[in-house]
């Protein structure tokens, strides 16, 4: 069995899938790369890592940009780009992290030992957590829930052949509603398990 683990996860807004991400590197004592993956593209090529802030996960604006000779004139792609050759450099040189979003699933679906997540949540539960997280009125969190998948879905479909939350698209894809946030973590988990036995 190899030793090389990289989990990739998805997520909708409000499913508790950062956290969950949180607890699994915690548990497996691995690095999660999420919005700190900014800080560490930033180091390396010494750019403003707030200047990359605000190009993160968003969707390529179609009209104000061009590509000609393989550059673009869009920020939000070269952000998008900087992160993926990043993830690629670390998974290469045979680091193990779980990455939140950023198209991990496909930017690092050709490595053998990637184990690719989708965490989604019952609208009501998810609306609920977002007002307790937020401190929002529901009208205003159900506001950022749907902004929010709206940009990822953007986000992800532009990148990717496979569309966001298409479930042929991951290894497996959980709703955290119906488990609660410790047993959708240990049920994961038995699945990484189960897999990681099957790595070369």
């Amino acid at each position: 069995m190899s030793d090389q683990l990289i989990i990739t996860l998805g997520r909708e807004f409000g499913s508790g899938g950062h956290a969950i991400a949180v607890e699994l590197a915690n548990r497996y004592g691995i690095k999660l790369y999420d919005h700190n993956l900014l800080d560490a593209v930033a180091a390396e090529k010494n750019v403003d890592v707030e200047t990359l802030r605000r190009y993160d996960e968003k969707p390529k604006k179609l009209l104000f940009s061009r590509s000609q000779n393989g550059f673009s004139s869009s920020a939000e792609e070269n952000v998008a780009f900087l992160q993926f050759e990043y993830l690629k450099k670390k998974a290469d040189e045979g680091e193990s992290f779980i990455v939140v979003g950023r198209c991990a699933e496909t930017v690092l679906g050709d490595r053998p030992n990637v184990i690719s997540l989708f965490v989604l949540g019952d609208r009501e539960v998810k609306c609920k957590r977002v007002m307790e997280v937020y401190d929002l009125s529901e009208r205003d969190a159900q506001f950022k829930m749907e902004r929010h998948d709206k940009y990822r879905k953007q986000y992800h479909n532009y990148y990717c052949k496979d569309k966001w939350g298409d479930s042929r698209a991951y290894d497996l894809c959980i709703n955290s509603s119906r488990l609660g946030f410790d047993e959708t973590v240990n049920e994961l988990e038995d699945y990484i398990n189960r897999r990681r036995k099957m790595f070369k």
